[in-house]
């Protein structure tokens, strides 16, 4: 008969390897999804907006975009200093919040204006007019980005441009305009560590097969 405490031995080793094991797994599963972004919360809007070269021109554009986020409403003015004329919207760019509601404010300068989404989109103040004040105001309900023009004013780069929430195209996704990118690269960190987390867990089982196979008797000793 086989020595009992070796028995015993043999058992709590075979219970020992089954938790590394498991948690080597679980271990290599985690590490490989938070290096290439797969885990929860993903999403859009990780990086700066993607405009796709909408804003390029623009002389009151320096790349920055106005965080209006946190806010019900938020204001942009109408007929703004834009490489030394007022055909300029001001803020260029701003961020604001799904459900949020944009005013744009008009300035008086620079005569008539209007506010028209650039191609498909929900703006449109219709006619271009030059009094001051709100002339017009939006409430987006939709993630995105909202670019917008002047009509009169388009050719002397009055343009802006709206962000709304967090699902948008960002620079570091490319958005739409880089056509598809296929699945991300896994990192060489992750592939590393999914190597040696497969050799531990093959490792573990051989073992486990070999007390098995030529342990001996598992009963527990009188």
């Amino acid at each position: 008969m086989t020595d009992g405490r070796a028995d015993v031995s043999r058992r709590g080793f075979l219970r020992t390897a089954a938790g590394a094991t498991a948690a080597s797994a679980a271990a290599g599963t985690a590490t490989a999804q938070e290096e290439t972004g797969t885990g929860d919360g993903g999403g859009g809007g990780g990086g700066p907006p993607d405009f796709g070269g909408f804003l390029d021109g623009v002389g009151n554009f320096d790349g920055s975009v106005t965080d209006a986020t946190g806010q019900d409403s938020a204001t942009v003015e109408v007929g703004v200093d834009n490489g030394g004329q007022p055909y300029g919207f001001g803020p260029a760019a701003i961020h604001v919040d799904n459900g949020a509601t944009v005013q744009f404010e008009w300035t008086g300068e620079g005569g008539g204006h209007n506010v028209v989404s650039d191609g498909e989109g929900p703006l449109d103040s219709g006619s271009a007019v030059s009094s001051t004040g709100v002339n017009y105001e939006h409430t987006f309900e939709e993630d995105g980005i909202y670019p917008y023009v002047c009509v009169p004013h388009e050719s002397l780069g009055m343009k802006g441009a709206v962000v709304v929430g967090t699902d948008y195209p960002t620079q570091s996704s490319g958005g739409d305009s880089g056509g598809s990118s296929g699945p991300p690269e896994v990192p060489n960190s992750a592939k590393t560590l999914g190597v040696a987390t497969s050799f531990v867990m093959v490792a573990t089982l051989g073992l486990a097969y070999f007390f098995i196979r030529y342990g001996g008797d598992y009963e527990t000793p009188e």
